[in-house]
């Protein structure tokens, strides 16, 4: 059992990054409309986030400080500010969207309207940041987000042919009926939702809360390469079971309810509970995540003190960020802003500032002053910087991908 608690911090980080409000639709859309043509792009999504995460991780073990505040000692305060307006600008819209996806799933359970629910969401997410441990944190949602694997019991329950799912997520092509820019465009959300900037903050920050030494490097990798290929393989079996049951009728996913469906329709009322419960604690743990995150990085730029592991008066200036961000999330959707939209919106400028977020983990990384003998070797420098190129692609396609096809409509 402790084991499986040592993952814990991996499978929360991936849970939130995978299988969020936004991706909870967005998956179920492009299932309900692609099909399996878009898997690859979560696969590739999911190697991205493993190397940087990786990276991430290893930095806070080895130095005992958090990649942001790195970033900012390395590359100095210009460009650390730049990093820290682009990825606070996506989070803080993240931050919204999760509020709001709670409140959304706290209607399926008792048909109260959302917006009843947003103050009180908002007011429970600032209460646990505030007074909840971390571990405690991450180990309720982290394990309680593991209900999703619901939706890949209701893909078996299905009985698909699996040679043809194989041969469609192997064979990508775009439908007769769609686009080459609106499959370009969602192709660019979802690696934008794979890749976005808070996961690999809110994992090295969650390393230094956590204590971890370079003696935890065996612990840290565990967490990266068990986690973060769940949520993805989470995400993938979302998409399946639209595709399953909306695309041969010609259905476009757009709410939390019709993501539920196909379980809903296999595993009948015992599914429906397992869902909610997902559903829940995916949406929560996510905007704890960003919450924490937003707090984390502009507490280590600015040289505050930050974390749960303090008292909060000592960490007073971290907390009222957090707090300020929960009222301001809030406020937001009072406006009866969409936060389905609000997500949908966030991952396309999370694919923005991407090259922003990864090229200083890349040289901080590197820098054998911080590092020494766990500087980053051949590989792991190759496949970062191949993945540069392809952040650096994503990032300079995704706004007109946006305006051109108006987001994918």
């Amino acid at each position: 059992m402790k084991k499986v608690f040592a993952l814990a911090l991996g499978i929360l980080t991936a849970i939130g990054g995978f299988v969020d409000i936004g991706d909870l639709v967005t998956n179920a859309l492009v299932g309900s409309r692609f099909g399996l043509s878009l898997v690859w792009v979560v696969a590739v999504g999911v190697l991205g986030i493993c190397v940087f995460a990786e990276m991430s991780g290893r930095v806070a073990a080895v130095s005992g400080r958090a990649t942001f505040d790195l970033v900012r000692e390395r590359l100095g305060p210009r460009l650390g500010l730049a990093n820290l307006l682009a990825s606070m600008a996506v989070t803080a819209l993240t931050l919204t969207a999760e509020i709001g996806g709670v409140a959304l799933a706290l209607e399926l359970a008792t048909s109260v309207n959302p917006y009843l629910w947003i103050p009180v969401v908002g007011a429970a997410v600032w209460l646990v940041l505030w007074r909840v441990r971390f571990a405690v944190l991450e180990n309720a949602f982290g394990l309680a987000g593991l209900a999703l694997v619901v939706f890949a019991v209701a893909v078996w329950q299905m009985g698909p042919d699996w040679s043809a799912l194989w041969h469609d997520a192997t064979h990508p092509s775009v439908p007769g009926n769609e686009s080459l820019p609106t499959y370009l465009y969602y192709a660019v959300a979802l690696f934008g939702a794979a890749m976005t900037p808070y996961e690999v903050f809110f994992f090295s920050s969650g390393g230094v809360e956590e204590h971890w030494t370079a003696d935890s490097l065996r612990t840290m990798r565990a967490n990266v390469f068990v986690g973060f290929p769940l949520g993805g393989l989470l995400s993938v079996a979302i998409a399946v079971s639209t595709a399953l049951v909306f695309l041969p009728e010609g259905i476009q996913v757009g709410t939390l309810g019709q993501v539920a469906l196909p379980v809903v329709l296999e595993l009948g009322k015992l599914g429906l509970a397992l869902v909610l419960v997902g559903f829940f604690a995916a949406t929560f743990g996510a905007a704890c995540e960003t919450g924490l995150s937003v707090g984390y990085s502009i507490a280590q730029y600015f040289g505050w003190q930050w974390g749960k592991y303090v008292p909060p008066l000592r960490a007073a200036r971290f907390h009222t960020v957090v707090l300020l961000s929960c009222i301001a999330g809030v406020a937001l959707l009072l406006t009866t802003v969409d936060p389905v939209q609000v997500t949908e919106y966030s991952v396309v400028f999370s694919a923005i500032a991407l090259p922003l977020t990864y090229f200083p983990i890349l040289v901080v990384a590197n820098d054998r002053t911080y590092m020494g003998r766990h500087a980053n070797g051949r590989l792991a420098n190759t496949l970062g910087t191949v993945y540069l190129v392809v952040v650096v692609v994503a990032s300079v396609a995704a706004l007109p991908l946006m305006l051109v096809t108006k987001a994918g409509q």
